[in-house]
Order: C-alpha cells, then structure tokens, then sequence
C-alpha cells in the first residue's frame, strides 16, 4: 500500500494550513476563553471546499478522497480540536449523499456545501450512548409526517445547525433491520427545543447541546433511506467519522509534540539543555514513534475507504490507537514542560484536555475494541493481514 501523497493531496495540507494559521490561530485562545463558537468560519471553510468534502461537484461539494479529508482534519486538528465540527458536518452531508433521493440532494447539499446550512447529527441518547440500537426517540407515522418524542444528549453545535439529522426509532427494538430511520429536522421546527448547553472539560468553541423533541412534526419526505433502514447508514457514515477523529488526534498530537520537542531543546537544567538527558530523550522517541504508526494507520483506514472497501475493522483500529495516543503524547508533553505545561501560555494543557473528548467520541475506545474483535472474529474469518 503506497502512502505517499499525491500532489493534490499535499496542496490541500498546505491550503488548510495557510487557512488554519491566518484565520483561527490567531483568535482560537480567545475563543476557547470566551467559549464562543466560530460560525463565522465556516463560509471561508466552504470556499476552499471543505464544507462538502464528501459530497460531489454537481452539488456545488469537492469530493475529496478520504485521504485528503483525513489531511484537512489533521491540520486543523494542529490548531484546534473543537475546530471538529466541519467533520460531524461532513457525516451529515456523506448520509445524504449515500442514502438521499435526488429531490433531498438537489435541496440540501448545495446550502451544506456552499456555508449556508451547517448540519448537526443528534444520535446520542441520555440512556443511548455507544449502544445506537437502544435509542427511545421515537417518531411515530402520522399521515405524511412523522410526530418526533425523545431527548438527544451531548449533540455538537446543534445550537448553531440549520439542520440536524436525527436517529430516530420507527420500527420494534427487535426489527432485524435495526428499526431506526434517520430524518433532518430544520432549526426553528415547533417541538425542537435546546434547553441545555453542557459545561465542558475541553472543546470550550464548540458547543454540546440537550436536544429535546416534543410533538416535533417532520415532513416523512425528510426522511433519509427507507425507513428502519437508517442504521446502515449511520455506520457507514461512522467508519468515515472515526477516521476523521483519529486524524484530529494526530493533529493535536502532532502540535503538543513540536512544542515539547522545542522547549526541550531550549529549557536549560542542570547547566544543560533538559533534551540532552535521557529521560526526556526517551519520552521524545516514545512520542514521535506513538505519532507515525497512528498516522499511518488512519492513512491505511482511509486508504481501504477510498479502494471501496467496508473499512470497519482499520477505521476503528485507526481510531482506537490514534486518540489513545495523542491522550498519551499530549500528557508527556504537559510533563516535558513541567509547570508551564500547566498553564495556559504554552497552550499544551488544552491540547490535553482536547485529547480526551477522542477517547469517548464516536464510540468510545473500549467499544472500537469490542468491534475490533467482533470483526477479527467474525465468522471464523481471520483478519487482513
């Protein structure tokens, strides 16, 4: 498997970084302090194509490959992980693309793609969280609508979405399909309500809603896929989303890295640089190899997704190992530092406390686990070698 970049690839690296340091890194602190999310964004993201990465150009989207979707959420990652929601935007836009008919697509995705209509995806539940087939928000068929009663939990930017596609029951918990359907409900619909905006550890840009649906009625037309269908659906759009948080995490990594590294060689202990003693020498390799197997491995991940392959098992893989990583690099970076990792001005500690969010997000580590060997195991099977 050939890793190496296509120029295209590495001038979408190099536009999204020269976007990433003009545009948010000058401002990201300030933001983070005042916990204020950058909607303003996400028009410049969409002239350079990143808020329709998966979708095609006929839409008005850029149609990336997974890799170079991998790279943009890498660099962006470098500067800031709240910076995350273009990614959940994508997974709505990557479902409609998939499952949509031409009227949803011909309706949608050009507002989604060109910066006009950011999408949230509530799937989430209070009582719901890695196992999607224990979802209770039910929507129940009245004439040509649906009649939405349920509660979402931890939704990023649905305060901010024009539009959140929701996972919704519509068949019995035992319907061999999954019973679940997913349906896009419009910012504003009565019976939508966001009465709680969590107080979070990191991602202090971004937001993390309570979504709650009361006598919410949805055009059946807004339906995504046949109905108990949706579960297909939402994994496949998962494997892409797992990709992207593991490439996030590397991002992250990466940065508290390079600080680390730096400070190492200018911080002076002892009569010497505290890079020239081997503890620090050794965290540093330890760092560095952590960082390049977890690149390649969401390379490989998106590389299978690209060949038309299922992915499952590489993409949570890649997922696992790579937000397990930068949970680690990010705290040896901290304690590299000392007690200015502590601090603010170095910015490692919110590389930190970033890290985290990857390990729970999009299924949590020890369900990528789980999935893992389910898919070693499946069937007698053995693995891809």
């Amino acid at each position: 498997m050939d890793f190496a970049l296509t120029e295209q690839q590495e001038s979408i690296r190099q536009m999204v970084r020269a976007f990433a340091e003009k545009e948010i890194e000058p401002d990201i602190d300030q933001w983070e302090e005042e916990r204020h999310f950058p909607k303003h964004l996400f028009p410049g993201m969409a002239r350079l194509g990143l808020a329709g990465m998966t979708c095609s150009e006929r839409y008005g989207g850029s149609a990336l490959d997974r890799v170079s979707m991998a790279l943009v959420a890498e660099e962006l990652g470098r500067v800031a992980r709240s910076l995350s929601f273009i990614a959940v935007h994508n997974m709505v836009v990557s479902l409609l693309e998939a499952g949509g008919t031409e009227a949803q697509k011909q309706r949608w995705l050009p507002p989604m793609a060109g910066g006009r209509a950011l999408a949230a995806f509530a799937l989430t539940e209070p009582e719901a969280g890695s196992d999607n087939r224990a979802l209770r928000t039910n929507a129940v068929r009245d004439g040509d609508q649906y009649v939405l009663d349920g509660t979402k939990q931890f939704i990023s930017h649905a305060d901010q979405a024009e539009v959140l596609a929701v996972a919704v029951r519509t068949g019995p918990p035992g319907d061999p399909r999954g019973g679940i359907s997913v349906v896009l409900v419009e910012a504003g619909t009565p019976g939508l309500s966001i009465p709680k905006r969590e107080k979070k550890m990191g991602l202090h840009s971004t937001t993390a809603c309570q979504v709650v649906f009361e006598k919410c009625r949805v055009p059946v037309e807004h339906r995504i896929g046949d109905e108990n269908e949706g579960l297909g659906l939402m994994l496949r759009a998962l494997a892409g989303g797992r990709i992207n948080t593991a490439a996030f995490a590397v991002g992250g990594a990466q940065r508290a890295f390079e600080v680390a590294r730096d400070y190492a060689g200018q911080r002076v202990q002892f009569g010497r640089p505290i890079a020239s003693f081997q503890a620090i020498q050794f965290m540093l390799a330890d760092m560095k190899m952590q960082l390049d197997a977890a690149r390649l491995l969401v390379y490989r991940a998106a590389t299978l997704l690209d060949q038309g392959e299922r992915g499952v098992l590489e993409a949570a893989i890649a997922k696992c190992f790579a937000t397990d990583m930068a949970m680690k690099v990010t705290t040896d970076a901290v304690q590299i530092l000392g007690g200015y990792g502590y601090i603010q001005d170095y910015k490692v500690e919110r590389y930190m406390r970033d890290a985290k969010v990857g390990q729970i997000v999009e299924g949590t580590n020890q369900i990528q686990r789980l999935l893992i060997a389910r898919e070693l195991l499946k069937d007698g099977a053995s693995a891809r070698s």
